[in-house]
Formats: structure tokens, sequence, C-alpha cells
């Protein structure tokens, strides 16, 4: 089930002339400013109310679908500004008013609970901002009193942050929650080059360190990994998707999700027409998440947000999408769809 759900309006539609002996920035600032100047508009926003929400449910880590609210908060930008990413469409350039983050959850607590018939039949609450929770611009700190209060009868709070932000905010919030504190660190991939390509501004040893902090302050840890991030070549995008969940896993992610890169930020667009990024295929993503699922060493979510562009088949798609959907549901390796359109 779905509440209102905004997809970016910005299409870019890359110049093919432009393309040509197109040339990656080498710093972390002339990246910043390459990867700004691809965008395009940003959808229009009201900082006091939430950009989305969804109902859906989740495996639990004691093999039980839990229900669970996710909430898409609107928020300052993230000052990181990573290659792939297309969560700015849906930001501000500014920090919101006083008190609009607790009136965002209002907002969308009150549908839900509509939707849903009431509060209590919920576990868990994912909160995430197209950034950082602990981005003191994004979601300022002195709120945080306010936004623990209405999630005080919630079993888990998810949040994603930056690893660079894990800190004493972390902790203080932590202990303002009746129940499970989960938070979601981008990992992305451990490919060393194509990860400080990315633009994250975030090592291997500034992850695991992050992770560390997480798991010994009795956090629960959650990792996004990229399938086929650029600069990955495309025949190796499998192996080094499955070489980021085992390291994810070895850092102490009870849940990894798996994240197939696209197109559709502008960047992403450009590199793309250069040659220098294709999105991964349907097939690849159910080598990975199988690979994952397979080893039994925590949950690893397949995201299913709009697969279908990832499929070359329309016969065979919507066996494939329930397929992942169950495996999911379940972290058991269903059969393989057999398909004699594309075999």
């Amino acid at each position: 089930m779905k509440g209102s759900f905004a997809r970016n309006s910005s299409s870019f539609i890359p110049d093919p002339s432009a393309a040509t002996g197109l040339v990656y920035p080498e710093t972390p600032a002339a990246r910043s400013r390459w990867i700004i100047g691809q965008r395009g508009q940003k959808n229009p926003l009201d900082p006091r109310r939430p950009y989305a929400w969804l109902l859906e449910k989740e495996l639990d880590a004691d093999g039980s679908l839990v229900n669970g609210l996710t909430i898409f908060l609107t928020n300052k930008e993230c000052p990181w500004h990573c290659l792939m990413c297309d969560l700015w469409q849906n930001t501000l350039d500014e920090t919101v008013p006083k008190d609009a983050i607790a009136g965002q959850l209002d907002f969308a607590l009150g549908q839900a609970e509509r939707q849903c018939g009431g509060l209590a039949k919920l576990q868990q609450i994912k909160l995430y901002n197209a950034g950082s929770f602990f981005d003191g611009q994004a979601i300022p700190e002195d709120e945080d009193a306010a936004i623990s209060e209405r999630l005080a009868k919630f079993d888990r709070v998810i949040v994603e942050s930056h690893p660079a932000l894990m800190g004493d905010r972390c902790l203080r919030f932590r202990d303002r929650l009746g129940g499970q504190l989960e938070v979601a660190l981008g990992l992305e991939t451990v490919h060393p080059e194509a990860l400080e390509k990315l633009n994250k501004r975030v090592t291997l040893e500034q992850f695991r360190a992050a992770a560390d902090f997480v798991t010994k302050n009795n956090m629960a840890l959650r990792a996004f990994v990229l399938l086929q991030p650029p600069f990955v070549p495309k025949d190796e995008s499998v192996e080094w998707a499955k070489r980021s969940v085992d390291f994810s896993q070895y850092c102490g992610a009870t849940v990894t999700a798996l994240v197939p890169t696209r197109t559709g930020n502008g960047a992403m667009d450009r590199l793309a027409a250069a040659g220098q990024f294709s999105e991964p295929t349907l097939g690849q993503l159910e080598d990975a998440i199988d690979y994952g699922v397979g080893r039994a060493r925590g949950r690893v979510f397949a995201d299913l947000w709009d697969l279908e562009r990832f499929s070359s088949c329309a016969d065979c798609f919507p066996q494939r999408q329930s397929r992942l959907a169950k495996q999911n549901d379940t972290q058991q390796i269903a059969l393989r769809v057999t398909c004699p359109s594309c075999r």
C-alpha cells in the first residue's frame, strides 16, 4: 500500500555531441561542481509535508513479516554530492522552519493511521530524508525530542546517514527512543577505484569505523550496496556486488539492501551517453541477490523500485518480479523463472 510518491519531474536529455570526449573530474570539489552542473530542476516541495510515505512489510530478524511505515522527509539537501544520487530532486535549498519535521511526522502518521486502521498495527518506522538524519542542517537536532516522542511506540526506528556523521547525537537520539535504533549507511561498493570516484568521500576504513560505532553502541546496522555503479566493469559488476554484500556483513550489517544503479539524475545520463555507464539487467540483480540470500549471513533485500526498467522481456517480468518479492519476504531462494520468449 502506498501514499503519494512523486518521482523526479526534471528529465535530462543528454546532448550526444557533448558526450564526446567526456572526462570525469579528478578532485572531489571539481566533481561536485560537475555533478551539480548536470542537474535539472528540483521538484517543488512543502517544507511542512513529507514528500512521500508508504506502508510496507519487511522480514524481521526473527523470521516474521512486520508492518512498517516509511516516511520520506522533506529537508535541506545533503552536503555530499554523490555521483549516482538522484535524491537531491526532492530536497530544499534551506533548512526547514522550526517544528517542520515534527509536523511532517504528524501528517504522515495521521495518514497511515487512517489507511491501516491504527498505528498499533505498525512495528517499525523508517525515516528517510534524501541525505543524513544526523545532519543538523537537514534535521535540526533541537527537533530530536519531538521526533522521538512521536516514535515512542515503534519497536524499531530506522534512519539513514552518511558514515561521517556517526557520533554523540546518534547516542542521544538512541537513548530517547523506546525501541531499537537502526542506522542505514551507504557502503555502495568495495571496488576501491569506483568508490573513490562516486564522490561520497568515504573510504572502506571509514565505513568500517562508522559500522563499529553503530554496532558497539547497541544500534543495528543496515547497509546500502549498489549493483553496477559507474566505473565498475559491467562483466565484473555482479562479483563486486557479492564482495560488497560480504563486506557489509563482515562489518556487522544485519540487513543489506541491494540497489540497481540507474540514470535519471543528470550526471549518470551524461556518463551513459559517453559510454561510461550502463544500467544493470534484471538477470544481474537476480544473480547478486541469490548469492546474498544463499549465504544466509543476514537479510539481503533487493530494491524493487521501478524494477521493470531493468527487464528486457515483458512476458516473464511479472513472474521474476514476484520471485524477488517472495525472496525478500522469506530469505529463501526460489526457483528461477524460465521464459520461452527470452530464454
